[in-house]
């Protein structure tokens, strides 16, 4: 079973995370999506074996960390994970981030190469300065006071999924959504529509795959080959009638993907034990 830890960062942040695996191996860190928490991917977690090293966090803002009433663009959470795995004693790590994770993925990629083994983008996608929908949402919640509308939070992440996921499991991702004040929505949903950094993408060096669900309503097809011809070597593997949330819908399957990615990492490694 899994048992939360929480961790104080220098800026005063106290992050919440879980962790499976042995200590001192080269971990996979998991970032979830908005507006979720480290139980975004319990899931995941389950069908991983003893033998990875796993660490999933709760970000700022997000379920039990703390939710100051700033610092909310995809480089400060950046941030936060690079004093994560100083306080932890971590060089490097395999980072996996959904959807806004994937941003904060991407952005960490950019800000600290070096602490980057591999890179795994899942529902990733292209800038949403344009996306009327996510606007006309930050409109609702510009007038909206805490709690958010149950409604409002049912309704967004509904329309992440296009396959069913256990009840008990959903029930458990509302009510981490539920947990997120309406000063966190808002800024993150700032952050998204005005966040852009597809010209950096060719700058990320570290091994990189994106999955995608072909049914994802965030992102296209070819938006996603767009993103993956712009990072050197990037492999795209589309999820067949999943969805922006696959990982959710297709626990397992996404655990073995990432256990072979992982493997492959190492197999790049003992090929070539430099790094460039």
């Amino acid at each position: 079973m899994l048992t939360e830890q929480a961790i104080r960062l220098p800026n005063g942040v106290t992050l919440r995370y879980v962790e499976q695996g042995p200590a001192g191996a080269v971990p996979i860190i998991l970032l979830h999506g908005f507006p979720d928490s480290w139980r975004s991917y319990e899931t995941v977690i389950a069908h991983l074996p003893h033998s990875i090293r796993v660490i999933a966090l709760s970000q700022r803002g997000f379920g039990k960390s703390d939710k100051p009433a700033i610092g909310y663009h995809p480089s400060d959470l950046a941030a936060d994970l690079a004093e994560f795995m100083r306080l932890r004693g971590i060089p490097e790590a395999i980072v996996a981030g959904h959807s806004m994770g994937g941003l904060v993925a991407q952005r960490f990629a950019l800000d600290f190469p070096e602490r980057v083994a591999g890179l795994v983008l899942i529902g990733t996608f292209n800038a949403q300065a344009d996306n009327a929908e996510l606007r006309e949402m930050l409109a609702s919640l510009e007038a909206m006071e805490d709690p958010v509308d149950a409604g409002l939070i049912q309704a967004f992440q509904v329309s992440t999924l296009a396959q069913p996921v256990p009840e008990a499991f959903f029930a458990t991702i509302l009510a981490e959504s539920a947990r997120v004040p309406v000063h966190v929505w808002r800024a993150v949903m700032k952050a998204i529509l005005a966040y852009d950094d597809f010209a950096e993408l060719p700058k990320i060096v570290a091994p990189t795959i994106l999955y995608w669900g072909e049914r994802d309503g965030f992102s296209t097809h070819a938006q996603r080959q767009e993103i993956a011809r712009a990072i050197a070597g990037a492999e795209l593997r589309v999820y067949a009638g999943a969805g922006h949330s696959l990982q959710w819908e297709v626990p397992k399957r996404f655990a073995s993907d990432l256990v072979d990615f992982m493997n492959s990492i190492g197999r790049r490694r003992l090929s070539s034990p430099a790094r460039a």
